[in-house]
């Protein structure tokens, strides 16, 4: 008995959490965070699955956000989502405009990086070496550096003033 209730609320959480769902975009935080307003009138922090893009103060950032809000900005999206983050955001992928994957979009326009650590999705690889090559967006400068070592690099400074104050 306990194994087929366990089964039931596994089923109904899987459907719950991974089923399509729509929302109205009313604001854009970054390139890869917006977030909707849900039919029930609740909002919901959206981050896009399987791309990161330059930070807010790093170059192309405000580009990034840009080209999201462009796209996407007071539009009604469909997203599913996939899981949460360490600060409790909704990874989601994202699309609109008759099914354009968001994600794709951005990485497509050279605004964001592929984020192989997770995702498998091999032809978001191939949109990234086409951008590169072209030097496309942020791929103009050819010290581009990804929002992952950004934020590793402003940690570590931060480290060292903490440091330097004790």
């Amino acid at each position: 008995m306990k194994l087929k209730l366990v089964f039931v609320i596994l089923c109904l959480s899987y459907n719950l959490f991974f089923c399509q769902s729509k929302g109205k975009v009313i604001k854009v935080k970054d390139g890869d965070t917006i977030v909707v307003l849900l039919g029930n009138n609740k909002q919901e922090i959206l981050r896009l699955a399987e791309v990161d893009c330059p930070e807010n103060g790093q170059a192309f950032g405000k580009n990034a956000k840009q080209f999201t809000s462009s796209q996407i900005f007071g539009k009604t999206v469909v997203f599913y989502r996939m899981s949460k983050d360490r600060y409790r955001r909704t990874v989601a992928k994202i699309f609109y405009d008759d099914n354009k994957y968001l994600s794709a979009e951005i990485i497509k326009s050279g605004l964001g990086w592929w984020y192989f650590k997770a995702s498998k999705n091999i032809v978001l690889k191939d949109y990234e070496i086409k951008a590169k090559n072209s030097k496309t967006g942020l791929w103009k400068d050819g010290n581009a550096v990804s929002p992952w070592e950004f934020r590793k690099n402003n940690k570590k400074k931060k480290e060292v003033l903490w440091s330097w104050r004790d």
